[in-house]
């Protein structure tokens, strides 16, 4: 498996952000801009939060809330769990699996550099079994 650093060149998941200030309607707007499940909610450029549709649908929506009313700092994860540009895939795809969770940021020491999820996870997985089942073709034909 390959370094996250690898997946992060194929979108510019930096962008997929949101202040604690902004109201949850606002950030739902952003998430739906960019096709994505989850914002990192940054202070300025540090991460201080973590915002994903399924905060939004418990803690808004399911409980009869005004998303125009509330801010996302009221409903986002506090505490997050990121990973390095050097942290392999592999890496990735297990704590995903064991904390049930679908993104993860990407932090160069106190930078954010980015975001993936396991769906930019199960593409390369299967752009490298692709390869390689074109690779064994190719051999057993030559």
């Amino acid at each position: 498996m390959k370094p996250v650093s690898e997946l992060l060149k194929r979108h510019d998941s930096a962008a997929w952000r949101t202040s604690p200030d902004t109201s949850v309607f606002d950030a739902l707007a952003t998430l739906a801009h960019f096709e994505v499940g989850a914002l990192m909610v940054m202070d300025g450029d540090r991460l201080v939060g973590f915002l994903s549709e399924r905060d939004y649908t418990r803690k808004v929506a399911l409980q009869g809330k005004n998303s125009k009313e509330m801010k996302v700092s009221e409903i986002m994860t506090p505490d997050v769990m990121t990973v390095t540009p050097q942290t392999h895939t592999r890496a990735c795809m297990s704590l995903m699996s064991q904390r049930k969770f679908r993104h993860l940021p990407v932090v160069d020491g106190d930078k954010v550099v980015g975001m993936i999820s396991i769906q930019d996870l199960m593409d390369d997985i299967i752009n490298e079994h692709e390869q390689t089942i074109d690779q064994l073709t190719s051999y057993i034909r030559s």
